[in-house]
């Protein structure tokens, strides 16, 4: 049973599995559009944070982890931005166990699919990483749940790997909320020291290599246009791919 438009087959699937999983990907895809709740929400230019960290030594590197639905999306978006160095899929708010995308996708685990981003805060800072977040990765104002996708492991959540970075998420998820920036209250979650546990090999970089795939033209290819139209001074046209920094085989 197919429970998402992004429920993909393990590598070894057979082609005719795979194509029936794409076949049914379309047509769910297709019946969220009809059903006005499958297209990103069109993205808004939103404040710049008040507080945000100083620019670090040269030569260091910043953690930031996010989750805002199907980390296809998410991902992809991040790997567009100057400035970020790595964006790793992965799961986070739960235990080592559970971190794999069969047992995350029941809803029962406690973990979100999140994304590792690496990033130099020399070129680009943890607020502007917060405020393209919030603008353009996907609509914070959803209770567990990102546009066809529902449940916890869908949710809005930061999860801060710095007591700094915990006080500029903190401070910006209430001064858009006093701005009334959007129009409903922000749902996202903020979530302290929680672990990151990378995805499957089949999940990275997924938008890169599948921009033709239903669900990502459908749901994800706008926030990239949207990031290149809000944010042209942080958009690279090359994403930065995971498979780029693994060792040759």
């Amino acid at each position: 049973m197919i429970s998402s438009p992004e429920n993909l087959p393990s590598p070894t699937a057979s082609w005719r599995f795979r194509s029936a999983l794409l076949l049914a990907a379309f047509l769910l895809a297709v019946g969220a559009v009809l059903a006005g709740s499958g297209t990103a929400k069109e993205a808004r230019t939103i404040p710049a944070p008040t507080l945000d960290e100083t620019a670090a030594q040269k030569g260091t590197s910043e953690i930031a982890v996010l989750a805002g639905g199907c980390f296809w999306g998410v991902q992809g978006v991040f790997q567009h931005i100057k400035g970020v160095t790595s964006a790793v899929s992965g799961y986070a708010g739960g235990e080592k166990a559970t971190a794999h995308y069969e047992t995350v996708s029941s809803g029962s685990t406690g973990h979100a699919e999140s994304v590792r981003v690496t990033f130099d805060p020399q070129r680009i800072s943890y607020g502007r990483i917060l405020q393209i977040y919030f603008s353009v990765v996907h609509d914070a104002t959803e209770l567990d749940r990102q546009g066809p996708d529902t449940g916890s492991q869908y949710r809005s959540a930061i999860f801060p790997t710095t007591s700094q970075q915990t006080l500029i998420a903190d401070a910006y998820i209430d001064q858009l909320n006093r701005a009334h920036v959007f129009d409903a209250t922000i749902a996202t979650k903020i979530e302290p020291d929680r672990a990151f546990y990378p995805a499957e090999g089949y999940h990275q970089d997924f938008l890169a290599k599948n921009p033709a795939y239903p669900y990502i033209a459908i749901n994800d290819l706008p926030k990239i246009e949207n990031l290149k139209r809000l944010f042209p001074d942080f958009y690279r046209a090359d994403p930065v791919l995971v498979s780029a920094s693994l060792p040759p085989h």
